[in-house]
């Protein structure tokens, strides 16, 4: 792209914000970098300005459960690019954030260099993933079709009944009427073909990290 542009780093670590930004210097001359230290956070930046040409997301923030919040990034802003920066660059890992919707995904052990390349390779219009990640997952696939199918505000609403919240206390904390709770309940658990919240919320939690293995 032309013009410097506007990037939003999503990671509760300030030290790492830090060192994003330093190693993307160059790319955000005249640009901007906005921070977001969790989930929240980051919904708030985005709901703050729609200049924002880059997510880099973090997996592991306050308010997130694996990959919801990239799921909720896709739900809400499908034209905008995301790359994935994490700790765990198990191959299934990588491939799971491709089926979930990432553009890219850099490890946090990575160079600047590789970062910084990375940023330019996605913020030209292209992908950027490691050259071994696991084969594609059916299941996974057929996950992220049906999570795609619910708004962002039936996703949030979803993430709360995977925490155990009653309709009352979803209702409080999402500022919504919990009749109006209720009719998404309902949405969701039709649109997941799942007979009860227990059922969605195991399905949720699917979106959950696996643990590093060794290879």
């Amino acid at each position: 792209m032309s013009q410097a542009p506007s990037l939003l780093i999503a990671d509760d670590h300030p030290m790492f914000r830090a060192a994003v930004q330093h190693a993307l210097r160059e790319i955000l001359v005249g640009g901007q970098a906005i921070e977001a230290a969790s989930q929240s956070a980051l919904e708030a930046a985005l709901a703050k300005t729609t200049a924002v040409d880059l997510v880099l997301l973090d997996l592991s923030m306050p308010g997130a459960m694996g990959f919801s919040s990239l799921v909720l990034l896709r739900g809400e802003r499908p034209a905008l690019p995301v790359i994935v920066i994490s700790a765990n660059d198990h191959p299934r890992t990588v491939r799971r954030a491709q089926q979930f919707g990432a553009a890219g995904f850099v490890p946090k052990s990575a160079s600047a260099e590789t970062l910084a390349d990375a940023v330019r390779e996605v913020l030209a219009g292209g992908q950027w993933f490691p050259a071994q990640k696991a084969a594609r997952s059916v299941e996974d696939a057929a996950l992220a079709t049906r999570l795609a199918s619910l708004t962002p505000q039936q996703l949030r609403v979803l993430l709360l009944v995977a925490e155990g919240l009653l309709n009352k206390q979803i209702a409080d904390q999402l500022g919504l009427a919990e009749n109006t709770v209720r009719i998404h309940v309902t949405a969701v658990l039709h649109k997941l073909e799942c007979r009860s919240r227990t059922q969605a919320a195991v399905m949720l939690k699917s979106l959950d990290l696996d643990e590093p293995l060794d290879d």
